[in-house]
C-alpha cells in the first residue's frame, strides 16, 4: 500500500510503536508497589495484617482512610442542575 512519501511498512511501524508506548504507560500506572507501613501515617495506630496484604503500599489505617474519603466526598461541588433549572424559570 502506498503511503505518500513514506516508505513501505512505515505506517505499520508507527502503529506498533504507538501500541508499545501505550502498553508501557499502562504497566507504569499499575498502582503502588512496595511494602506497606506497619503503623498509620496519621494516627500511629497499627495497620492490620489483612489490610497490608490486600492493599500494596498502604499508609493509612481503615479509620483514617475512611475519614479522608469522607472529606473528599463533601467537597463534591455545586449542584449545577439546580442552578440551570432556576435560570430556565
Amino acid at each position: 500500500m502506498a503511503g505518500g512519501w513514506s516508505r513501505d511498512g512505515a505506517v505499520s511501524e508507527q502503529i506498533e510503536a504507538s501500541i508499545a508506548e501505550e502498553l508501557e504507560r499502562m504497566r507504569a500506572r499499575r498502582g503502588p508497589s512496595g511494602e506497606s507501613l506497619t503503623h498509620c501515617a496519621d494516627c500511629e495506630e497499627p495497620i492490620p495484617e489483612a489490610r497490608r496484604a490486600a492493599i500494596p503500599c498502604v499508609k493509612l489505617c481503615v479509620d483514617c482512610a475512611a475519614e479522608r474519603q469522607g472529606v473528599q466526598a463533601q467537597r463534591g461541588g455545586i449542584n449545577r442542575r439546580g442552578s440551570k433549572d432556576s435560570q430556565l424559570k
